[in-house]
């Protein structure tokens, strides 16, 4: 869902800016010291070339001091003169060497100073580079995927919807920290530098235009705030995040999120199972490693298990959604299944089962991606 006025809000949070700053993934450069040395030999060649030309042509120059022109008298030439200082002490006396001058020196003296500026040249080459390409970007990005927070369980969450075919183009990145975007910027992604808490910050991902958005944060109060935040930039997006203690989550909800994950609790529960029962614990650590052992998917009702009870279908049905209400596969209701319904399913990883439709793999790709 697009608000008005959002793109106009990303244009003045351009032009005020505030220590936030987009960063796109970027091919991989030479090592900058690499660089230098081969301008700097490219200069030496440029300047050893003019001293041949002169030296080769030393009859048509005169020296005032001695009139003849020796090998340093060329050196000292070539280098006044690509460096455009031009003393007037050794001058072209002859139509030949004048010649040479115009047509082979003047323009070996402004490839000297290219390669010498070279740097600045390509600095500006650079920065509008990066401004086509950021502008690019903007224009193109829709329905995409932002994650607040690239740690632990930013990186898994990303990972899992990778596993399911989200691409890496449509995912953008927000941390406070700078070595955290280099590391995003090195899987391909692309990163926003700055405070999530800060709507300008959320407006440069494109939040406004974003059909997900993962919070991540290291706080519960940061994640409450960033939530808060992207759920006023976009009324329609779906926003799931995570805190680390349980009484928190009533307020991520009455923020905006749809769906919040305590990431303490969860781990505790999943501790004690494995202490009660290690086998049980393993299952469900399978469930939750995407593509490893059984993978627990949502995917739409196929129209051959239209009618039929959960029971029937190729899959293990755990729970139907229904509309915005959530059937668990033992209550009656859940049966007959519907054509308007999802199922949240749990199959093999990789499985090929007939009612999966047909994406990568033979899984079912989770509603949302």
């Amino acid at each position: 869902m697009k608000l008005p006025g959002r793109d106009v809000m990303a244009r003045q949070a351009d032009e005020h800016l505030t220590g936030a700053r987009v960063k796109l993934p970027k091919a991989i450069v030479e090592h900058p010291l690499r660089q230098v040395a081969q301008r700097l030999m490219m200069a030496l060649g440029v300047l050893a070339l003019t001293v041949l030309i002169v030296w080769l042509d030393r009859d048509g120059y005169r020296d005032n001091k001695d009139v003849d022109v020796s090998l340093l008298d060329a050196v000292y030439y070539a280098t006044v003169t690509l460096s455009t200082t031009g003393y007037g002490d050794i001058v072209p006396v002859t139509d030949a060497a004048r010649l040479i001058n115009v047509f082979v020196v003047t323009p070996l003296r402004v490839v000297f100073l290219i390669i010498l500026i070279g740097t600045t040249l390509e600095a500006l080459a650079e920065r509008t580079r990066e401004e086509w390409r950021q502008k690019r970007w903007r224009s193109a990005l829709r329905e995409h995927t932002v994650v607040v927070g690239f740690g632990t369980k930013g990186r898994s969450a990303l990972e899992t919807l990778r596993a399911t075919g989200l691409k890496q183009e449509r995912v953008v990145v927000i941390d406070p920290s700078d070595k955290v975007i280099e590391a995003a910027n090195a899987e391909g992604l692309t990163g926003v530098l700055g405070d999530a808490t800060r709507s300008d910050v959320l407006l440069r991902a494109e939040v406004q235009k974003a059909r997900q958005i993962i919070v991540a944060t290291q706080r519960d109060d940061t994640a409450v705030l960033v939530t808060l935040t992207a759920r006023q930039l976009n009324r329609g997006a779906k926003i799931v995040a995570a805190v680390r203690e349980e009484e928190n989550a009533p307020l991520l909800r009455q923020s905006g999120a749809d769906a919040v994950i305590t990431s303490a609790s969860a781990a505790g529960r999943l501790l004690g199972l494995s202490v009660l029962s290690p086998s049980a614990g393993t299952v469900l650590e399978g469930l939750i490693q995407q593509g490893t052992g059984l993978d627990l998917v949502e995917r739409p009702v196929t129209k051959a298990e239209v009618g039929r009870s959960v029971r029937e279908t190729h899959d293990l049905v755990v729970s139907v959604l229904r509309g915005h209400r959530l059937i668990g596969y033992d209550d009656p209701e859940a049966s007959p299944l519907q054509l308007t319904d999802r199922v949240i399913t749990i199959v093999r990883a990789n499985s090929t089962a007939p009612s999966n439709t047909g994406s990568p793999g033979g899984r079912s790709v989770p509603r949302g991606e």
